[in-house]
């Protein structure tokens, strides 16, 4: 009997985290090795999908998981300043693709889930859009990993009239035009337009649009019916964590007043930008440099 028969890990599934290269990539292929399905978890995507291919030629199953497309642009910024976590959330990006509906809720206890197991005493959830939700969520249920928060973009709520409750009943028939041919051409499409020639990003618009191309339909819809029954507003400023807030004050998607009321519910310190929903793709200057200020505000 080898040493590896004394040690297997068959039928258990492992994450390994900075497993593009190194330490982290040879942990991974030992545990493949062992037997265990292996979550390779990166930064950088391209090297999590190398050591993905090494796991899977020893006849192991591996998933992949890039950090978030949301939050790449700031990156360099935060890597200057402190430790993060990318996490892409269920059915979006590299994330899981469970058997359940998609929740709110299992999203923030997956992010739970995940710093626990990193060893992680306390964290700062950075949440933009959806991820605001999410960040709410997270610091609620388990109130002992969150040090503060901050929130972007989002609201306390996307269903507070009539008419936007009567928009989220469509969110049904996004899933056949996610699901359609023509989605990836649009994709990129809109991604030309939004960069034009000359923006920074410009070089990397394949990337991007191959990352939201990665996104599962079905998940997206049921995401939407998520946010569409979603409601901080009774327990919000239950919270009591140090909270920043960034508003995107050309938001056609949250309007701005929205974004505040969250801020006043959080008690949270306020930057503002010039910009509209896709504020870290298309600003990320400024967009960068609001974050930044936002973490010195809520760990002054």
């Amino acid at each position: 009997m080898s040493v590896l028969d004394q040690f297997s890990l068959g039928g258990k599934r492992a994450l390994v985290t900075g497993s593009s290269r190194g330490l982290g990539k040879a942990i991974a292929i030992a545990l493949a090795e062992a037997g265990a399905d292996v979550v390779c978890a990166s930064s950088k995507a391209g090297g999590a999908d190398e050591t993905a291919k090494s796991v899977e030629s020893v006849g192991r199953k591996a998933w992949t998981a890039s950090a978030d497309l949301q939050f790449f642009a700031a990156y360099p910024a935060l890597a200057a300043r402190c430790s993060f976590i990318g996490i892409d959330h269920r059915g979006h990006g590299r994330g899981m693709r469970p058997s359940v509906p998609f929740t709110l809720e299992d999203c923030a206890d997956d992010a739970a889930a995940l710093v626990r197991a990193l060893g992680v005493e306390r964290v700062i959830p950075v949440g933009y859009s959806m991820g605001g939700p999410i960040s709410l969520l997270l610091t609620r249920a388990h109130p002992d990993l969150v040090q503060a928060i901050i929130v972007q973009a989002t609201a306390l709520t996307f269903a507070d009239s009539g008419l936007d409750r009567l928009r989220w009943r469509t969110i049904r028939l996004v899933g056949p035009l996610l699901r359609s041919w023509a989605y990836p051409r649009s994709v990129r499409a809109v991604l030309r337009r939004l960069l034009g020639d000359d923006h920074d990003f410009r070089e990397y618009s394949g990337w991007i649009a191959g990352e939201i191309n990665r996104n599962e339909a079905l998940a997206i819809v049921q995401a939407g019916k998520a946010l569409s029954l979603y409601d901080a507003r009774p327990w919000a400023s239950s919270l009591r964590k140090r909270a920043g807030s960034l508003i995107t004050t050309n938001d056609h998607l949250v309007k701005p007043r929205h974004q505040r009321a969250l801020a006043r519910a959080l008690g949270a310190t306020v930057e503002e930008i010039d910009a509209d929903h896709l504020a870290a793709l298309v600003s990320p200057t400024a967009y960068i440099a609001a974050t930044l200020r936002l973490i010195d505000a809520v760990t002054a």
